[in-house]
């Protein structure tokens, strides 16, 4: 299940290290290339909020399976879109049958034991964590060698051996299908979101931690392939592979969320990505400030991120996967602002802006957490 989940959102994150490649193929503005990105974002949020809480009422193995399939049909899609309206259609399809990733996190929470479900989860994340890197590093080679759309066959060859495994392996669901009405299950979720305080908490945090991971990343491929800088689109995704930090957070915050320590969890690792931005700011004078900061930013956002799966699955264990569609909505938003921003700033102020911007975001979201400590777990 966790590889399944990291090659399914890899699928979203493949694009940032090939920004500027798909931009001169098909003739975008630099201004207007991170709609590629915040598109992709865009289709994410629409899957959170009308196929994830299908997790609730089919059966979860054929709804995993299925979304797999169509997922590589929609990377082909992308690999030989003509036009840029054909390519943006196609990365919203692929964003919107990426939530594949949080139908597999709520069927291992729900097939865990209570005292072990942070765990579970954190390790299901991890997988995540990895295959937002290695997308990174796997698709600036690939598009060095190859081209920007090999790296999307390469990426539905993937998806369709996913199927074929899932298929095999993932346990039998165990539960009826189809005991609550579609149109039900969709008007429950605001419901739930609404009226459950701590999970708009967690979504409010998935919204800034998120924003500020895609700032970063979105941004990164441009000043390390401007002129003077050199480096290849190998090596700037080579870059994804120090992050891998994030992966042994995220299995550390599922095992410390277990004990009951999500509140300073969350704190600490808020207050350590505001850090990070000073410390990726110092670009300009080595490549290794930049790898420090890599790694705090990741261990932060992926720590907040699994503790905040974790206490909504428990809160919610018979709807887990409305809530945390509810939760996952606010973080697909989060990420399309920051690819938004990303480029705008870059044009701007170049990385002083973008880091700028990074810090502003990571302050608010610590300034959150401190202003609702009383209502926090």
């Amino acid at each position: 299940m966790a590889i399944a989940a990291g090659l399914a959102v890899a699928n979203v994150y493949v694009a940032h290290p090939l920004l500027d490649l798909i931009g001169k193929s098909l003739a975008f503005h630099p201004a207007e290339i991170g709609f590629a990105v915040t598109l992709a974002q865009i289709g994410y949020a629409i899957g959170l909020i009308f196929l994830v809480p299908l997790t609730d009422i089919m059966d979860r193995r054929r709804l995993i399976v299925g979304q797999t399939v169509l997922s590589a049909v929609a990377l082909v899609a992308v690999a030989y879109a003509p036009t840029k309206a054909v390519l943006l259609v196609s990365l919203a399809m692929v964003g919107a049958l990426a939530v594949t990733v949080q139908t597999l996190v709520a069927y291992a929470g729900a097939l865990a034991a209570p005292q072990e479900r942070g765990i579970v989860v954190g390790k299901v994340t991890s997988g995540v964590v990895v295959g937002i890197l290695a997308a990174r590093a796997v698709s600036g080679s690939v598009g060095d060698l190859l081209g920007w759309r090999a790296v999307y066959l390469l990426a539905a060859a993937a998806s369709a051996m996913a199927a074929l495994a899932l298929r095999w392996m993932l346990p039998p669901d165990g539960r009826q299908a189809g005991r609550q009405r579609y149109g039900k299950v969709l008007r429950s979720l605001p419901r739930l979101f609404a009226g459950d305080r701590a999970v708009r908490l967690r979504a409010a945090f998935a919204f800034v931690i998120f924003a500020a991971f895609s700032t970063f990343w979105t941004a990164l491929v441009l000043p390390l392939t401007a002129p003077g800088s050199g480096l290849s689109h190998t090596e700037v995704g080579l870059f994804g592979l120090v992050g891998m930090a994030g992966a042994i957070g995220a299995r550390s915050a599922g095992r410390l969320t277990d004990l009951g320590h999500a509140r300073r969890v969350t704190g600490a690792s808020l207050l350590l990505l505001c850090c990070s931005w000073g410390i990726i700011a110092m670009l300009p004078l080595s490549l290794w400030w930049l790898a420090a900061g890599i790694m705090l930013l990741d261990l932060a956002v992926q720590a907040v991120h699994v503790t905040s799966q974790t206490l909504i699955v428990d809160r919610h264990p018979d709807a887990a996967g409305r809530a945390i569609a509810g939760y996952m909505v606010l973080y697909s938003l989060g990420s399309a602002t920051g690819a938004a921003i990303a480029p705008f700033m870059y044009s701007l102020w170049r990385w002083s802006g973008v880091c700028g911007a990074g810090g502003v975001i990571s302050a608010a979201g610590f300034l959150l957490w401190i202003a609702s400590g009383r209502f926090q777990q």
